[in-house]
């Protein structure tokens, strides 16, 4: 086999890298700027950076093996055999996804930020605290006696939250 008979496949490759690096980079902008103006932790918008620039490079390499004629067949095989074992592995786990999620959601919708002090309505554990951080599965409280609690991301949406007071100073952001 020849260099020249793999010709189309390289040069198609070469171009989805490029092309694949240009949306990573554009995306990464975009986020960026959209943090700025909201005012949002540079750091947080990594984070959401780092989730998206995964999902992009997961694609790339399905669209890579598409490129270079793997049978559909086995494509089929191994993806409905990676996918099983990752929706069980997500069945188990159903909270830490569902704690991504929120997580991204929090992030776009910004609803608070750090160093506001927020109220949760929950009938059973009623809650009001400042935010310290903000993390990929939960968020972090001090509550005025000085007590820091763990909430976890999906249910901030799933409670009803009252913002109480809002800063100016946004605090380092660690995850």
């Amino acid at each position: 086999m020849s260099f020249k008979e793999f010709l189309p496949e390289i040069i198609t490759t070469v171009l989805l890298i490029v092309a694949v690096m240009l949306i990573r980079a554009l995306i990464t902008n975009v986020i960026k700027k959209f943090s700025k103006r909201t005012e949002l932790n540079e750091n947080r918008a990594t984070l959401i950076t780092k989730y998206i620039n995964i999902v992009i490079t997961i694609l790339m390499v399905g669209a890579i093996t598409i490129i270079w004629g793997v049978k559909t067949e086995d494509l089929y095989i191994a993806f409905t055999t990676v996918i099983t074992l990752i929706g069980v592995a997500f069945f188990a786990q159903w909270s830490i996804l569902s704690n991504i999620t929120a997580g991204i959601i929090l992030f776009f919708a910004f609803p608070f930020k750090i160093g506001d002090t927020i109220k949760v309505h929950d009938k059973d554990f009623p809650l009001e605290a400042e935010i310290e951080d903000i993390k990929t599965f939960h968020i972090i409280l001090r509550t005025l006696d000085g007590e820091i609690i763990v909430y976890p991301n999906n249910l901030l949406l799933q409670k009803g939250i009252s913002i109480l007071k809002v800063t100016q100073d946004e605090r380092e952001f660690h995850d």
